[in-house]
C-alpha cells in the first residue's frame, strides 16, 4: 500500500510537470492533492487492525504493522517529496 502511494504521487508530480508547471511547486502541488486519499488508505488499514490486535496470537503483529504504516505513510508525505526535491536539485519551493 506504502509502495503504491509512492508511486502515485511520484506519479502527479511528473503529470503535472508535464502539464507545464515548475517543478517544485508540482511537488508541493501534488502533497496536498494525493494527502486525503493517502492518509485514509493508511487509516481505514491501521482501524482495520484494531480487533486484531486484542488477539494473544496476532496482536504484536497488528500493532507492529499499525505502527509501519503510520510512520510509512508520514515518511511518504513528508520524506518522499523532499527527497524528490533534492534529487531534481528544485532550489527553494515557493510558500
Amino acid at each position: 500500500m506504502i509502495m503504491r502511494n509512492s508511486v502515485i504521487l511520484v506519479d502527479q508530480i511528473e503529470q503535472d510537470v508535464a502539464r507545464g508547471m515548475e517543478r517544485s511547486q508540482a511537488i508541493v502541488e501534488a502533497t496536498v492533492r494525493r494527502f486525503r486519499p493517502i492518509v485514509l488508505t493508511a487509516l481505514a488499514a491501521v482501524l482495520a487492525m484494531i480487533p486484531l490486535s486484542r488477539s494473544v496470537f496476532f496482536g504484536p503483529m497488528a500493532v507492529a504493522i499499525m505502527g509501519g504504516l503510520i510512520v510509512a505513510t508520514a515518511l511518504t508525505l513528508l520524506f518522499l517529496p523532499a527527497l524528490y526535491a533534492a534529487w531534481f536539485r528544485t532550489g527553494r519551493v515557493p510558500a
